[in-house]
């Protein structure tokens, strides 16, 4: 991905956006990021959500589906914590960033 350095960051709060709102999991976020126009591997995307929850911004759990196994990822409080200041500096960054043009 073009840019991956400075988009990290974005995709981290996508799917810290979502895990707020429901439970999700790797190919779920996979699809959801490509409809956004962000190419991740899982190869990329599973190391991240393992390195959100050691941080504390994500918890997980394994629940059958059917015959497979899936990992279920979910926001705790740091999460969430963490995602409302996110929210608070991007609308001033944003705000920065589009008045300039």
């Amino acid at each position: 991905m073009e840019h991956q350095d400075l988009l990290s960051g974005f995709i981290r709060l996508h799917v810290l956006h979502h895990a707020v709102e429901h439970e999700i999991f790797g190919q779920w976020m996979i699809e959801e990021l490509g409809r956004h126009g962000y190419r991740i591997s899982p190869g990329t995307l599973y190391p991240m959500l393992r390195s959100m929850e050691a941080r504390g911004y994500l918890v997980s759990e394994e629940r059958r589906v059917g015959r497979a196994v899936r990992r279920l990822y979910r926001a705790t409080p740091l999460g969430e914590t963490a995602l409302g200041v996110a929210r608070e500096k991007s609308r001033e960054l944003f705000g920065e960033t589009l008045e300039k043009r």
